[in-house]
């Protein structure tokens, strides 16, 4: 249980608050590449913030205030140009410094043009998403996580506007014993309750059931890592041997049978959350993989009955309220891993008011390359079975599941014939 004072310092986001201090020493995602294709100007909500972002004619992006400095048009409806966004009222025309660069009523030869600057941020792309950093100078580099930059991977980004506090959707990634439950048993009944027989998506939830035996949560470089044994697995397993991280602050790095995924809480604002299933498939080296460009971005709707994984986790973080009151938590044993993820928050925001960089600050870019993280192996990408990324943790959302398992179906046959191959030598 946290006091009143407490739970305001991590779920409050703002400017001039401690936690909004420092999330704003991380780069956050604030579009997908696919939609800024489809419409290159897009209204941004970020650490309580609402901005304008945008790609010129030239192919620059832009990230400034949210109004126009004349007349407060809202910039979401402005015009893309090659030198900028130009407000679609009386044309004032922004570069993406926020600088105003023309005013098209006005008396030429004064100094009034130069007097106007919007809010800016700086922007960078990278692994299909766009990103921002709010914070102050200098800045660190945009981290460079392995899922964003290995070469011979197919991606795709589901993404969620959730209507809830960043916390309690960033807590879930170290919340372990929620699988059996939210996944297990509440999983089973959505399929009861939807008359679903797919036995795939039943045989998903029985095994989401099996019961933790043991739990733990151990402090490593770039944040949690989670370790789990549940019925019917020894020590060997992977899951209890090596786990996989929660990556400080706001992602959480899964995976199953040939992918892997970032999940990504962006705190919009107090009471929303932007949240990021960054999924990366693996078919093998011997397999061709089509260019994608953008990387597919889908919607995953929050429903009240889900058959799938994340509709699960989302139904749970909406049902704790806008913002949870965890004056009124009763915590056991199994939520040690929500304890030490609450405590490493507090330590780093002190960090930031010490003057330091807070945990996964990233300034040499030789160590900047590709940053790998450790993660359990489940398994060798022969044992793929055809329809298997249907049953991802976005579900059926995606447009392109069709061809993604065309791709790792190819994968499945090349491996086994490596196989068998190593075998006959």
């Amino acid at each position: 249980m946290l006091t009143q004072e407490q739970n305001e310092m991590l779920t409050r986001v703002g400017p001039g608050t401690p936690m909004g201090g420092l999330m704003r020493r991380y780069w956050h995602p604030v579009a997908t590449c696919h939609e800024l294709k489809e419409k290159p100007v897009k209204a941004v909500r970020i650490l309580g913030e609402s901005l304008t972002l945008f790609r010129d004619r030239q192919g620059r992006l832009g990230l400034i205030g949210q109004r126009c400095a004349h007349r407060r048009v809202d910039l979401r409806y402005g015009i893309p140009e090659a030198e900028g966004l130009r407000c679609p009222y009386h044309g004032w025309l922004y570069n993406g410094a926020g600088r105003c660069l023309e005013q098209p009523a006005e008396v030429a030869g004064t100094d009034f043009q130069k007097s106007i600057k919007l809010p800016s941020y700086p922007v960078e792309e990278l692994g299909g998403l766009v990103w921002t950093y709010l914070g102050p100078e200098p800045r660190p580099l945009l981290p460079r996580w392995d899922l964003f930059v290995e070469d011979h991977a197919f991606r795709m980004i589901g993404t969620t506007e959730v209507p809830c506090n960043w916390l309690q959707c960033q807590e879930n990634a170290v919340d372990t014993v929620h699988t059996e439950w939210a996944h297990g048993r509440l999983g089973q009944y959505a399929i009861e309750r939807t008359g679903v027989t797919d036995p795939r998506r039943v045989e998903q939830a029985q095994r989401f059931r099996r019961h933790h035996l043991k739990i733990d949560f151990k402090p490593v470089a770039v944040g949690i890592q989670k370790h789990r044994l549940v019925e019917g697995q020894t020590e060997s397993a992977e899951e209890w041997r090596t786990g996989h991280p929660m990556v400080f602050p706001n992602y959480v790095r899964i995976g199953q049978l040939g992918y892997s995924e970032f999940q990504i809480r962006v705190p919009l604002d107090d009471m929303h959350t932007w949240h990021l299933a960054y999924h990366v498939y693996f078919p093998g080296e011997e397999i061709e993989i089509p260019k994608q460009d953008p990387i597919p971005a889908f919607d995953v709707p929050i429903q009240e009955l889900p058959d799938f994984v994340l509709g699960q986790d989302l139904l749970c973080w909406v049902a704790q309220d806008e913002i949870c009151d965890r004056t009124q938590e009763q915590l056991g044993v199994s939520d040690r891993g929500v304890v030490m993820f609450r405590k490493l928050l507090m330590e780093q925001i002190e960090v930031v008011k010490a003057g330091g960089d807070p945990l996964n600050t990233f300034r040499e870019p030789a160590k900047n390359i590709c940053i790998k993280l450790s993660l359990e192996d489940r398994g060798d990408l022969s044992n793929y079975r055809k329809g298997s990324v249907y049953y991802n943790n976005t579900g059926r959302h995606s447009p392109v599941l069709a061809e993604l398992d065309e791709l790792m179906m190819k994968g499945a046959a090349a491996a086994k014939a490596k196989a068998l191959a190593g075998a006959l030598k």
